[in-house]
């Protein structure tokens, strides 16, 4: 019986599956609005919801999304605009922070569950949680497509977006809602430490392959998927952990994606310098090929000077 017949290992993939599809699509929505930042901060939020929750006798993934869920509302009514909205994240990080530590304090017994959450353990998953996954990633990916229009709208011109009528705090919180979903998610495959793993990398490196928003979207749920079926893979076959080999896979899309953009900005580079220094048409006052010149036309003659007869 090989590995890939054992349960845990069937639950992995699918969950694997389920949280790159995610985390690709979004991902691309992320980056376009800046905001490595918020993914950083909910991240740590959730780690305290995870200590939270195992304090109270509940499951960490409970205390994760309870978490991040209240912390994105929290960042969406105090910050809109960019520079807000990382002062706003910062000040929840802190906070939340603290009462991580505080928990861990209060912890009657080693809160393994919520460790385990800093570096991931999607070889933990069950078939509850397997449910789970999928209802929080169908519920964020519809969510997406409500708002996505106005999203992208507000996302490029925040001024116009918002002279147009665009409800920019309702637009901005809703998303952070649905980062949130996805962080959950995420922190289960690659721990809090990397979340930026699937979150940032893979929509980065599709950025630097096409600027086509389908396409784009695309190539990163496609990064995602390869690293993450690709370091279940390895771990599966290896002693190390799948955040490890999540994390070099995504890296190395990132360099690769790097290496064809910048060889693609050295061909066009290319034909434009030999474009500009290109020989110039014939000119137009050589005879075309196979003709002769026509003769030059004889100017007016000049009339014979008259003179008068003498008397």
């Amino acid at each position: 019986m090989t590995l890939w017949h054992y349960a845990f290992v069937q639950h992995a993939v699918l969950a694997g599956i389920i949280t790159a599809v995610l985390a690709g699509i979004v991902g691309t929505v992320v980056t376009m609005r800046n905001m490595s930042f918020a993914v950083h901060g909910l991240a740590e939020v959730g780690f305290t919801g995870a200590a939270g929750a195992v304090l109270v006798g509940l499951p960490a993934g409970v205390g994760v999304l309870a978490a991040t869920l209240a912390a994105a509302a929290a960042i969406g009514i105090l910050g809109v605009r960019l520079r807000e909205r990382d002062i706003a994240i910062g000040t929840v990080q802190a906070f939340v922070t603290g009462l991580g530590v505080l928990f861990l304090a209060l912890s009657p017994r080693y809160a393994t569950e919520a460790f385990s959450i800093l570096f991931g353990s999607i070889f933990a998953v069950t078939a509850d949680d397997l449910v789970r996954s999928l209802a929080v990633g169908a519920i964020a990916l519809t969510a997406l497509a409500i708002i996505y229009r106005p999203l992208r709208f507000a996302s490029a011109d925040p001024e116009v977006a918002e002279a147009r009528g665009v409800p920019l705090r309702f637009v901005s919180t809703a998303f952070l809602l649905v980062l949130a979903l996805t962080v959950a998610e995420a922190v289960q495959l690659v721990g809090v430490i990397l979340i930026f793993t699937l979150l940032i990398v893979p929509a980065a490196a599709a950025q630097r392959l096409t600027i086509n928003p389908t396409l784009l979207v695309l190539f990163s749920v496609g990064i995602a998927l390869t690293a993450t079926l690709g370091g279940l893979v390895c771990a599966l076959y290896t002693s190390w952990p799948v955040s490890f080999f999540v994390s070099a896979f995504s890296f190395l899309a990132y360099l690769l994606a790097r290496a064809v953009n910048a060889t693609a900005l050295r061909t066009v580079d290319r034909r434009e310098g030999d474009a500009a220094t290109g020989s110039r048409p014939a000119s137009t006052d050589r005879p075309a090929a196979g003709r002769s010149p026509s003769p030059p036309t004889a100017g007016p003659r000049p009339s014979p000077p008259t003179t008068r007869p003498s008397t």
